[in-house]
């Protein structure tokens, strides 16, 4: 049976990568249905996402791909685009992100498969309960970091787990960790960084009179949040606004931009 596929890659640029693609999804009987593709002219590379539907065999496309990737130097990867991301979520007291992130998973919105919400702190459990995902407690003192990071890097790989996502995640990752998940972790902070560093930024950016609060998601990297940037968004606010009002509605915007 046919079904939906979708082909992702990147080689270095050069005329006619769209057309030989192009061309090796039809000889194979497919249809192209979306397609996004962009030059990236600060590195010279090309990037191309396509859909596609109506190609009998998957492996077929590999064998096809195999030979064109290695004519155009080309990096490359198929998956069914039913295939859903086995992720952890992770959490430490605040729910706006987890709670968001839960309930557009359920509703089919997120292609992820949630295998468990790992905290530092037990008050999201029952968020996790309500949701049926596993939850697994691993509190981190300065003495017991490594030892739980250990116990995360051995879940990640019991579980195949290929994405983790930090929501509200109040701990920095050792680089051990970013290394091992190089390009699979993604986290969201508040838009104050670095201008508002340390504790109550919103009280910090209250005193100061800010108008535009916002959230960045990001691929975490050993450098503290200065990953590639993901998405942003930005609302504003007024001088009347309360402490509280703009924690409430930089909550909203975070859980916004991470989903």
């Amino acid at each position: 049976m046919s079904h939906e596929l979708i082909l992702k890659l990147s080689c270095p640029d050069r005329p006619g990568i769209v057309s030989a693609v192009s061309t090796a999804i039809m000889e194979l009987g497919g249809n192209i249905s979306e397609s996004q593709q962009f030059s990236d002219v600060s590195s010279n590379n090309f990037h191309m996402r396509v859909e596609m539907e109506g190609i009998a065999s998957a492996n077929a496309l590999r064998e096809r791909m195999g030979v064109l990737g290695a004519e155009l130097d080309m990096a490359w990867e198929i998956n069914s685009a039913e295939r859903k991301l086995r992720t952890i979520i992770m959490a430490s007291k605040e729910g706006h992100c987890l709670s968001d992130l839960l309930y557009h998973t359920v509703e089919g919105q997120i292609p992820i498969d949630v295998v468990a919400v790992v905290a530092n702190h037990e008050d999201l459990r029952p968020l996790a309960d309500f949701y049926g995902v596993p939850f697994v407690y691993l509190p981190v003192t300065k003495e017991t970091k490594a030892e739980a990071e250990n116990a995360l890097l051995e879940l990640i790989e019991r579980d195949n787990v290929e994405l983790v996502v930090l929501a509200r995640y109040m701990q920095i990752l050792s680089d051990r960790v970013c290394a091992a998940m190089a390009g699979r972790i993604i986290n969201i902070h508040h838009s104050f960084l670095p201008s508002f560093k340390g504790a109550r930024p919103y009280a910090q950016a209250h005193a100061r009179g800010v108008k535009i609060i916002g959230a960045t998601a990001h691929y975490v990297t050993p450098d503290l949040d200065e990953g590639p940037i993901i998405e942003q968004d930005v609302v504003r606010v007024k001088h009347s606004d309360s402490v509280a009002e703009m924690v409430a509605q930089g909550q909203d915007v975070e859980r916004r931009v991470l989903t």
